[in-house]
């Protein structure tokens, strides 16, 4: 269920996203899969679309990144760049991009912080793990303000893409 300008309570047994349509997005800096250091300041003036995935090389977040990859150019016509972080280490992801043929940064938020500020961050994940990246979209415009945000209780759920879109036609 996209979370866009409204707080939804846990009492509904629904997650709050702190943050909403309307909000500046907060800022990083990350390691990308080639090592190389990308942060959100790098693009101003574009949309940005961020995505957040829990795990490289499990079959949901396959599929929503190769989705990605094969609709690059129709993003890159709504004037907008993606990017996708996990917590993943930089080399983890180096390897799954190459197999993958991914044509867009992904960014190791090995430490959490990014998912944290973002209120994408499970407490608990399947097997006992913790700390690992809930899925989420967010589309960032180029004077870095929210214009959708999107955080999946469910892992195995994908984004509403087709909100991403209108957002960015918007």
């Amino acid at each position: 269920m996209p979370f866009v300008s409204l707080r939804i309570c846990k009492i509904y047994h629904f997650t709050c996203t702190m943050l909403q349509t309307g909000d500046k997005a907060p800022q990083f800096a990350l390691r990308a899969s080639d090592k190389s250091l990308v942060q959100l300041k790098d693009y101003s003036g574009k949309n940005v679309v961020l995505l957040f995935f829990p795990f490289a090389f499990t079959s949901v977040c396959t599929k929503e990144l190769c989705m990605m990859r094969d609709s690059l150019a129709e993003y890159q016509s709504l004037d907008a760049e993606i990017l996708a972080i996990s917590v993943d280490s930089p080399f983890t992801l180096a390897k799954w991009k190459e197999e993958q043929g991914f044509n867009f940064p992904l960014l190791s938020d090995f430490n959490k912080t990014v998912s944290k500020k973002y209120d994408a961050l499970y407490k608990e994940f399947g097997f006992g793990l913790k700390g690992v990246s809930k899925r989420a979209a967010f589309v960032i415009d180029g004077q870095g303000i929210i214009r959708y945000a999107e955080v999946l209780e469910n892992a195995g759920e994908i984004p509403d893409f087709a909100a991403v879109k209108k957002a960015l036609n918007a």
